[in-house]
């Protein structure tokens, strides 16, 4: 077992190689945690709530790289159309939800009420009352019906949230996830806080309780959300043994010439050439 001094860097900071090591670990977890959610049939639905650039997505993406799309998927739902914004609040968040044998992770959820929209404006307050009095009382109710429903908050500071601002804006790869409600968010730390605090207060219930992660450390952040989400769900090693690969077909067969397929330009390697 490596002492801290080797796992963390001076900043107190999990080295890389430490990092990556972790992560595959975790990763091969989930595998696991995936053939036992089809095999059980669970129903399993997780929030990602939390400051912007907080680091929601990039968890996000831990979480789902090695796993199977048709069983973990991710909801990330645009504005709501003009049909949507007809419906019931949470109407368009219940088609989401994970049906038997599935997962379903919402970068963004119907906590976009108590968030976004309370903060620039954009529900009154009966709406806003109205969610704060319906929402604990819609997560009992998914709960009651056999969804296992857990929420994390990202918890990041105002300085790390200003870094992180300022990485993607001098990034052109990064730009484009300056959203205009995210420079508007600079301006109303304080009006989230205070949202955020509200939100709390009304939606941190027994039945799905609230569960923050310090996010000011991605490494961290990203390790100790997945570590606690393989804790919430109690399962067994269903992985399957390796398979016997049939052997590959032998018969006659005569390809085409190379020279009358359309290929993509080699700028990288090359391309094949026809020796017949």
């Amino acid at each position: 077992m490596p002492s801290d001094a080797d796992r963390y860097n001076k900043k107190g900071v999990l080295k890389k190689k430490q990092y990556k090591r972790e992560l595959n670990q975790l990763q091969e977890e989930l595998v696991k945690l995936q053939y036992w959610i089809k095999e059980e049939n669970l129903r399993v639905c997780v929030v990602f709530e939390g400051r912007d650039a907080a680091g929601k997505g990039g968890v996000i993406k831990r979480i789902t790289r090695r796993l199977n799309p048709r069983v973990a998927r991710v909801v990330a739902l645009g504005k709501p159309t003009e049909r949507e914004q007809g419906q019931w609040y949470f109407q368009r968040y219940v088609e989401q939800l994970p049906t038997e044998g599935e997962m379903v992770l919402f970068d963004r959820s119907w906590y976009n009420r108590a968030g976004v929209e309370r903060v620039m404006g954009f529900c009154t307050d009966e709406e806003y009352e109205e969610f704060l009095r319906t929402a604990p009382e819609f997560e009992r109710m998914l709960v009651r019906s056999g969804i296992i429903l857990i929420k994390y908050w990202f918890s990041i500071s105002d300085e790390e949230q200003e870094r992180r601002f300022q990485k993607r804006n001098e990034d052109p790869k990064r730009r484009w996830k300056l959203s205009p409600m995210d420079l508007e968010a600079r301006s109303q730390w304080v009006e989230y806080s205070k949202a955020k605090d509200a939100m709390f207060e009304h939606t941190d219930i027994e039945e799905a309780p609230w569960n923050v992660v310090h996010a000011d450390v991605k490494r961290h952040a990203r390790l100790n959300c997945i570590s606690h989400l393989l804790d919430q769900i109690p399962y067994e090693d269903l992985t399957p043994d390796p398979i016997e690969l049939p052997p590959r077909q032998n018969a006659d067969y005569d390809r085409p010439p190379i020279d009358d397929q359309n290929w993509v330009p080699a700028k990288f390697g090359s391309n094949p050439v026809d020796d017949e």
